[in-house]
């Protein structure tokens, strides 16, 4: 009898153990099968976040009209002045349609992972009521219609001086709908195909800055070397108006890159102190290196040395720590320096603004180094690069850089080639040498 009992309550201590695991491995298949029923969560909409991206709107607005445009309108010659701003004034009319039209559905719109489709064309589909994430969608298509009209007028700094209006305005509709959309849909898009590849570009620095620094490298070629150029002055005509746009620019990016969060919390938080101590930064060592070099630091240089240090960050705000992001802004200054006076003098070219100089090579810069400062601590799971254990990265970044150098400079060079052939690029010598302003405009500054 005893021994009976015992064996009894072996085979009982035995069998309770396998019947849990086998209840417990029932109710987990139970809860997956049920979590894979269930629908995903309703996006509901934020009403903080939704604020945030109306101003974040605004602020990357503003760096157009009218940063962008006092920033080159202080670059150029006077007799050039209202002919800079016209182009900034009139591409962010024209784009801002086109945008709308086509533009925001080739980018955001499902499709392939090169192009978005067509189903969003004229905002098909979207309501009031329409949510991307915790914003209305309306909301999401006004901010990144701000990147999508900054950026292609960008360009017209690499052949300012000497350009056509007429030529300038189509080439800038055809490359938002060739260049920036499929860009755009490759790195943010559904299905994007940079994306998918675990390329990190946080706020722009493939889509805007290497795509719009090299067709204005492409532009400044085809277009010609302004005349005069080596034997007149063609210094800039009002600082005090670059400097103010650099600051319109500084302001405004706050919202380009800490807008780019798409909501109001921590991400915002790190990527706004970031790009402030990036650019910081790129002031202080473009200054320095100037002042080594030249004997005396220049405003200009510093205006420039922000400019190169915002858009280094752009890339990485929302990936990096603070401390790497000063690294980053300390190397900005002298690289886009040395871009913008030797690199430039080395090939020869006349990018009369140094928009390859700056946001081409300062965008290089600053996607190859979110591969290398990117920690997963701040990004997020698998955002990490090589100081985070992962070297991979930077390998992927360097591809993203290469896909977007070729895309954009072969789509700016076949359509400048064909509106030379149709149009013609270039201004008379005589209309050159008058100024844009009167010959294009009708319009002069007087004194």
């Amino acid at each position: 009898m005893t021994f009976s009992l015992s064996k009894a309550r072996g085979t009982l201590a035995a069998t309770v153990p396998l019947l849990l695991s086998a209840g417990g491995a029932l109710a987990q298949e139970a809860a997956e099968a049920a979590a894979e029923a269930a629908p995903a969560a309703t996006p509901v909409l934020n009403t903080g976040d939704t604020a945030w991206m109306l101003v974040s709107s605004v602020l990357v607005l503003m760096m157009l009209v009218p940063g962008l445009a006092l920033f080159y309108g202080g670059l150029v010659r006077k007799k050039n002045v209202l002919a800079v701003l016209m182009q900034s004034m009139f591409g962010a009319g024209l784009l801002s349609i086109l945008w709308v039209v086509v533009g925001y559905s080739l980018a955001f719109a499902e499709g392939n992972p090169f192009f978005g489709g067509f189903s969003k064309v004229l905002l098909a589909g979207i309501t009031p009521d329409s949510l991307t994430g915790t914003i209305p969608e309306y909301v999401f298509v006004m901010f990144q219609m701000t990147f999508a009209i900054i950026t292609p007028v960008i360009i017209l700094g690499g052949p300012a001086d000497r350009m056509k209006f007429s030529s300038a305005m189509v080439f800038l509709a055809v490359w938002l709908v060739l260049a920036y959309a499929p860009m755009a849909h490759m790195v943010w898009g559904p299905g994007g195909y940079l994306m998918g590849d675990g390329i990190l570009d946080f706020a722009g620095g493939t889509v805007v800055h290497i795509n719009s620094g090299i067709a204005g490298l492409v532009a400044a070629i085809l277009v010609g070397k302004r005349a005069g150029i080596g034997t007149e002055n063609l210094a800039p005509h009002n600082l005090v108006l670059t400097m103010v746009g650099g600051a319109l620019l500084w302001v405004g990016w706050f919202g380009f890159n800490a807008g780019s969060a798409l909501a109001a919390g921590g991400v915002a938080g790190i990527a706004m102190i970031n790009t402030q101590i990036a650019t910081a930064a790129a002031v202080v060592s473009w200054s320095v290196a100037e002042w080594i070099i030249r004997g005396k630091p220049s405003l200009l240089g510093a205006c420039s040395g922000a400019l190169a240090g915002l858009v280094v960050i752009t890339p990485a705000c929302g990936f990096v720590t603070v401390n790497g992001a000063l690294i980053m802004g300390l190397v900005a200054g002298p690289v886009c320096y040395w871009g913008v006076s030797g690199l430039k003098k080395m090939f020869g070219y006349d990018d009369a603004l140094d928009v390859f100089g700056v946001h081409g090579l300062g965008g290089i810069l600053g996607a190859v180094l979110t591969g290398v400062f990117a920690v997963s601590a701040i990004g997020g799971a698998g955002k990490s690069g090589l100081l985070d254990g992962n070297p991979a990265q930077v390998l992927l970044q360097v591809k993203g850089v290469l896909i977007t150098l070729v895309w954009s400079g072969v789509v700016s060079a076949v359509a400048l080639k064909l509106i030379d052939l149709t149009m013609g690029l270039r201004v008379s010598k005589e209309t050159e040498v008058e100024g844009l302003d009167l010959a294009l405009h009708g319009e002069t500054i007087h004194d």
